[in-house]
């Protein structure tokens, strides 16, 4: 079992639930990450960060992550499709964005709230 963390420090960790210690570090540059999710697979880790872009991070390897960039202001919270294949990050800026994680594009923008889009999850198929 393992737990993943985001920080303002830059950094999102991944921790052995059972015993405690770090098992990876993924270091941002210099921006806070504000939050941090695994891939439905467990193979991947998705960050929101204060520069503005989400980054997709191989869990195991760590290495340089796919930046999912476009949005105006702060990025806080990016989520996984419950198949895995798109992201939703939610934004300052008042928007939320759905990426492919193949071509790293946005494929859409969804506008209408008055202020910061603190969250957006994607719904289970019933």
């Amino acid at each position: 079992k393992t737990v993943v963390t985001a920080s303002k420090d830059g950094s999102a960790k991944l921790w052995s639930a059972e015993c405690g210690q770090c098992l990876q570090t993924l270091q941002h540059d210099d921006a806070s990450i504000y939050s941090a999710v695994f891939s439905p697979d467990g193979l991947s880790v998705l960050t929101a960060c204060a520069d503005r872009s989400a980054k997709l991070w191989n869990a195991e390897l760590g290495g340089e992550p796919l930046s999912f960039e476009g949005h105006g202001q702060r990025v806080l919270s990016a989520t996984f499709s419950p198949d895995g294949g798109s992201v939703v990050t939610a934004s300052l800026d008042g928007t939320a964005r759905l990426w492919s994680i193949a071509s790293g594009l946005c494929v859409g923008t969804l506008r209408g709230h008055q202020s910061s889009v603190l969250t957006a999850v994607f719904g289970f198929a019933v």
